[in-house]
């Protein structure tokens, strides 16, 4: 009986190491397969977007006033009736009572502009105070100034005047450096029409047929701009020379041979920590602070801009507006610089590729913005995000070839990805060991019993 229980012991345990192992081997495997550690689910803030903006698109304009991602990661919705705040609750979000709906700040802004044009103004409506700004930098003088105060007190004491240092300017001179006869600009992403691929950049480095190049000698060749807005938007396609992106299309640098694999493209929201890349200034990071920005640089005006707080410098035009790895924009101009700060517009990348008929390379569908549509608010009661703060670029990658051998040493190398799995591996090893140690230790004693009983 004792020797039968000895049996069943040994078979469980090496059922049991067997099954280690199986359970080791999936859990490493799927650890290789994973995105490596350290990046934040894109998932969670877009999910908080794209309720805010499902609900206020459902409520209508005379209900709603905008929406933004709260300090907890929720999406906040300024609403003008209870009505309307109990369904923002009911869909998991937290609504803010405003005086002012959505058609009244449109109403302004439309005013403004067809107000007398002023350099170096810029205006977008504030979400979270219930307000349109309106900002002047150092070159408009004091009589504009005093007229277009005029202008915003007749629309009303919601319209925010405030002077700004620096000038207005496009940011031409991504990441990386892209050069013609106008200037040196950055590269955003790069996108692709189905038989061709492109580099899009912003719309002020270059009219159409501009020529661009990687070295200042003008030896290597990149391509020309086939196609573009500016002013009105501000984006543009720069063909490539062999029609080939090449290896690494999708991933954007951020300096020292480091770069972020891009895997969709969506709209951002008011709140949203981002991050942008150039030539001149590297990677940056900040907060989207108002959509649908106006600036009117000395060239011309564009609209529909994304304002934000990330600061910029001469080069680092075109280059890349990114979060989680989703393309959001790329830079148009701003004022400041990355001393003292400054703010900093954006092209959206979703409205550019509409244009212009492209998609990014090797990007998946994402909601709220060209490469896919928007899910309907959720019936949560606790919306799922995480806070903005909680942001990071994307998933890291090599700039240029090589990317998918550089990315599984990375996971491998990293014991937070398969040391679990490891764990158990060795764990059932030395099981599977000890049962056949223990089992051989028995077969000798057995034998020397046998061999003492027969010998004497």
């Amino acid at each position: 009986m004792r020797h039968a229980r000895r049996r069943i012991v040994r078979r469980v345990t090496r059922l049991a190491a067997v099954g280690g192992l199986l359970l080791g081997s999936a859990m490493v495997t799927r650890a290789v397969a994973s995105e490596p550690p350290g990046t934040a689910p894109e998932a969670t803030v877009r999910s908080a977007a794209d309720t805010g903006a499902g609900l206020v698109e459902r409520l209508g304009a005379s209900r709603t006033a905008g929406t933004w991602i709260g300090a907890d990661g929720r999406p906040v919705v300024a609403v003008t009736d209870e009505e309307a705040a109990a369904e923002v609750r009911r869909a998991g979000g937290e609504p803010k009572m405003v005086s002012h709906s959505m058609n009244e700040l449109k109403s302004a802004t439309a005013t403004l502009r067809s107000a007398p044009r002023v350099t170096g103004t810029a205006w977008a409506m504030d979400y979270r105070n219930n307000q349109v700004v309106v900002r002047g930098d150092s070159t408009v003088s004091s009589t504009d100034w005093s007229k277009l105060t005029g202008v915003a007190g007749d629309i009303g004491s919601f319209v925010r005047m405030e002077r700004t240092e620096g000038t207005f300017t496009t940011r031409l001179n991504g990441a990386l450096p892209i050069l013609s006869t106008a200037g040196r600009c950055s590269a955003g992403f790069n996108v692709t029409d189905g038989q061709r691929d492109f580099i899009l950049t912003a719309g002020h480095c270059g009219p159409n047929g501009s020529l661009w190049f990687a070295d200042n000698q003008g030896r290597e060749r990149i391509g020309s701009t086939v196609k573009g807005s500016f002013p009105g938007g501000d984006f543009s396609l720069v063909a490539y020379e062999d029609g080939d992106a090449g290896d690494g299309a999708d991933v954007v640098a951020i300096g020292g041979d480091r770069g972020v694999r891009i895997t969709g493209a969506s709209d951002p929201a008011v709140g949203q920590k981002v991050f942008r890349s150039g030539s001149t200034s590297g990677l940056r990071d900040g907060t989207v602070t108002a959509l649908n920005a106006t600036v009117n640089y000395p060239e011309g005006t564009v609209t529909g801009l994304i304002e934000t707080d990330v600061c910029a410098e001469p080069g680092d035009s075109g280059g890349p507006l990114f979060s989680e790895g989703i393309a959001l924009g790329v830079t148009s101009g701003g004022s400041g610089d990355c001393r003292s700060g400054g703010t900093t517009f954006f092209q959206p990348v979703t409205k550019a590729m509409a244009e212009v008929g492209v998609q990014l390379i090797g990007a998946k569908a994402q909601g709220g913005g060209q490469q896919g549509a928007a899910p309907q608010p959720s019936a949560s009661a606790t919306q799922s995000a995480i806070a903005p703060g909680a942001a990071s670029p994307g998933s890291s990658a090599p700039v240029g070839g090589g990317a998918e051998g550089a990315q599984l040493l990375a996971r491998l190398a990293d014991p937070r990805n398969v040391g679990p799995g490891l764990l158990i591996i060795a764990g059932s090893l030395v099981a599977l060991a000890a049962t056949r140690f223990i089992r051989a230790e028995q077969d000798r004693k057995a034998y020397q019993r046998y061999y003492s009983a027969t010998w004497g």
